[in-house]
């Protein structure tokens, strides 16, 4: 595998998928955003995906997302990579989309697969290639077929690694043996996209994580990450263990953005757990239960 470290500096090592904030009138809060964008960055967060999935982006007006990244920069800018989730199943849409992010100085951007259209692999290559093409930042390609419906196969990712401003992959796919033969054939960076596969995914030779969990026990994280990088596998597990009801309490029980908002209430991060229809908030046995995992974690709210 060749050396990506010239990447590093520009993509980070632990970026979190940041939810987006609303005020009780449902509006985007980009104050508490700004604060929370500050926040991790000071617990060790040196990346941050703006309006992803976790940033229930799919009902977001382009003024929203486009607001979340300028709040988001204003605030940690400089302080850790900006990488703007611009990604549409509708291209012409992700390429203007793409541009306005990158006019106003994001540092990368993040393409999720084309979903719902189910376009064939040469339509994937196509669809990032046209996206990569309309912009000068590095792009992440983002690979969750649990989503998109369909996977981006290797030799589509061999294809695209070509392109030189395709650097990297966030992969919830979990393919090792696939992602493994990216790997040993391209420069692209592979960040792992499942919270609880951020061990595992490190020793095949991923660089960090793009997270959720990582919302909750930021720092944590960060130690994980680092232990890995200083080859010291025995702390690595013992954090890894400890992150497993953490990491259960905020991707099994309900949507990824709705347990991290309502973990994030009860941390006194935010101020409320508002999402965005269709997503709603957790019923009190889903709130029971993630109580439950955070208890086994050591974390007790009132």
């Amino acid at each position: 595998m060749a050396d990506t470290s010239a990447h590093l500096p520009a993509l980070g090592t632990l970026l979190t998928a940041m939810v987006t904030p609303f005020t009780k009138d449902g509006a985007v809060d980009y104050e508490q955003a700004a604060a929370l964008a500050s926040k991790l960055v000071d617990d060790g967060c040196d990346g941050l995906v703006v309006t992803g999935t976790t940033g229930e982006t799919s009902t977001l007006t382009d003024e929203e997302n486009l607001g979340m990244f300028r709040a988001v920069k204003d605030a940690v800018g400089g302080r850790a990579a900006i990488i703007a989730g611009t990604g549409t199943n509708d291209t012409a849409h992700s390429v203007h989309l793409s541009r306005q992010a990158a006019a106003l100085g994001v540092d990368g951007l993040l393409l999720v697969t084309p979903y719902y259209n189910k376009p064939s692999q040469a339509g994937v290559r196509a669809h990032f290639e046209t996206v990569a093409n309309a912009v000068d930042v590095p792009v992440m390609l983002y690979d969750i077929p649990g989503r998109s419906s369909i996977p981006i196969e290797p030799d589509t990712m061999i294809r695209l690694a070509q392109h030189p401003n395709i650097v990297a992959v966030k992969d919830a796919k979990a393919d090792f043996v696939a992602a493994t033969r990216v790997m040993a054939e391209t420069d692209l960076l592979f960040y792992s996209g499942d919270d609880g596969l951020t061990l595992p995914w490190m020793a095949l030779g991923a660089v960090g994580l793009v997270g959720v969990t990582t919302h909750v026990a930021t720092r944590r994280f960060r130690e994980l990450i680092d232990a890995v990088n200083a080859n010291d596998l025995s702390t690595a597990r013992k954090i890894n263990f400890e992150l497993l009801p953490v990491v259960r309490a905020t991707m099994t029980r309900v949507q990824g953005a709705v347990a991290a908002k309502q973990i994030l209430k009860w941390q006194g991060v935010l101020p409320n757990s508002i999402v965005r229809l269709p997503l709603v908030e957790p019923d009190e046995a889903e709130i029971e239960t993630i109580r439950g995992d955070l208890a086994e974690a050591g974390l007790v709210f009132s």
